[in-house]
């Protein structure tokens, strides 16, 4: 297939496109740069383009002659979206909803859209199902809620097949190093605390000692970056004109912030210091996905299961490139 990538040179975009350039399909990425990386990405495949410019997106699909999206484009950062609600309703909604209308012009209709475990807010019991009440707690988790919405209304207005894929905790980095991690600000758990254990952080801030958890920390289901991508791809290669699909990914184990740790000194051989504070309000105490309804309809099943796999790929990335990708 001829694919448009948004979002492309980002974290989990930069390891789709990997894979589907792997498998033969041909790419075509698209990103600001915002928060991507040119080195995460062929040179030859990028265009560094805003989803606001729609001239230049009709342009791009007409020369490129497009069969299928796979949009990853959004801002993530939770806790910037309550300070500043505006910036993510008008990227993550209105950007994306023009976007989808340049699409339908073009005739475009297969779509994977890159949703997320936010959606859900605070759930009443865990694993988590794709059945499971969508009440976000946040703007983030509204604005990608708002997309679902729209996307199964295009589908049954104008014959769309969409994936609807919401992630839990992306982590991990390629199996060859060559592209992982790298986030400014950094907020995920696994980076931080490798930093903590390399010395770049003075120590890593634990959150919340006292959850109703076996140790007390919050549980969370960290799925691999690389699953995560083949994920994507089993939706674009199975979907159908005015299809829905909606999967919640993850492994269906959940790993505490101690358990974290404890896998990052083990993998390193360095302590990582640690500094206990209070909880942070929204934090529910476990999130951990059931994903049987994926692996049921696409066969998707995840390689990385332990945590202590995934921390070891993240590990390789970060002691092989301790500046990232060195652009910022």
């Amino acid at each position: 297939m001829r694919i448009l990538v948004t979002g492309g040179a980002g974290y989990i975009g930069s390891h789709a496109v990997k894979l589907f350039l792997s498998r033969g399909h041909d790419v075509c990425v698209l990103d600001s740069l915002v928060y991507g990386h040119r080195a995460a990405v062929p040179s030859d495949r990028l265009i560094v383009l805003d989803l606001e410019e729609t001239h230049r997106l009709d342009q791009l699909l007409l020369e490129k002659r497009i069969e299928a999206v796979v949009h990853f484009a959004a801002f993530c950062y939770v806790g910037e979206s309550v300070h500043d609600p505006a910036k993510y309703y008008q990227n993550n909604l209105v950007n994306t909803l023009n976007f989808m209308e340049c699409l339908r012009r073009h005739g475009i209709g297969r779509f994977v859209f890159s949703s997320t475990c936010a959606t859900y807010g605070v759930p009443e019991k865990v694993p988590i199902t794709e059945d499971t009440p969508q009440n976000p707690i946040n703007p983030y988790g509204q604005t990608k809620l708002a997309m679902e919405r729209a996307l199964s209304d295009y589908a049954r207005a104008y014959d769309w097949g969409y994936a609807a894929l919401r992630y839990f905790n992306a982590s991990g980095a390629s199996h060859d190093g060559s592209i992982g991690e790298d986030h400014e600000p950094e907020t995920h758990l696994i980076p931080l605390a490798i930093y903590a254990a390399m010395g770049k952080r003075p120590h890593l801030e634990v959150f919340g000692t006292d959850y109703p958890t076996p140790d007390g920390t919050c549980v969370r289901d960290y799925i691999h970056v690389e699953d995560l991508a083949e994920a994507h791809l089993l939706a674009l290669e199975n979907l159908k004109p005015g299809q829905e699909m909606k999967y919640n990914l993850g492994t269906g184990r959940g790993n505490s912030v101690r358990e974290v740790i404890q896998a990052v000194e083990e993998v390193s051989g360095k302590k990582v210091p640690v500094k206990e504070g209070p909880r942070r309000a929204g934090d529910p105490p476990a999130l951990v996905a059931s994903s049987d309804k994926v692996q049921k309809e696409l066969g998707w099943r995840p390689k990385y299961t332990d945590i202590k796999a995934i921390v070891q790929s993240a590990w390789n990335w970060h002691s092989k490139r301790p500046k990232g990708y060195g652009d910022r």
